[in-house]
C-alpha cells in the first residue's frame, strides 16, 4: 500500500493478521498475568465409578502447563 508523505509516496508493508484457532479459544481462557486457564477431562460420563472428591476437585479450572503454553497462546494470539 503506498500512502503519500509530503510530496514522496512511501510503501508500508502490513503483517498479517493472525488467525485464532476456534476450537482452542473456546477451551480455553487467558489470566491477567498471562497464564491460561482450562478444564479437565474425564468429567463428562461414567461418574459412578468416579470418587466424589475427584470429581469436586475436577470442577475448578487448571492451568496449561508449561510445556504446552507457547503451542496454546499461538493458537490464542488476541484473548
Amino acid at each position: 500500500m503506498l500512502v503519500a508523505h509530503g510530496s514522496k509516496l512511501i510503501a508500508e508493508v502490513f503483517m498479517p493478521k493472525l488467525k485464532t484457532h476456534k476450537g482452542a479459544a473456546k477451551r480455553f481462557k487467558k489470566t491477567a498475568t498471562g497464564k491460561v486457564k482450562r478444564g479437565h477431562a474425564k468429567l463428562r460420563h461414567i461418574l459412578t465409578s468416579k470418587e466424589t472428591k475427584t470429581k469436586r476437585k475436577m470442577r475448578k479450572a487448571g492451568l496449561v502447563s508449561d510445556g504446552d503454553l507457547a503451542k496454546v497462546l499461538r493458537m490464542i494470539p488476541y484473548q
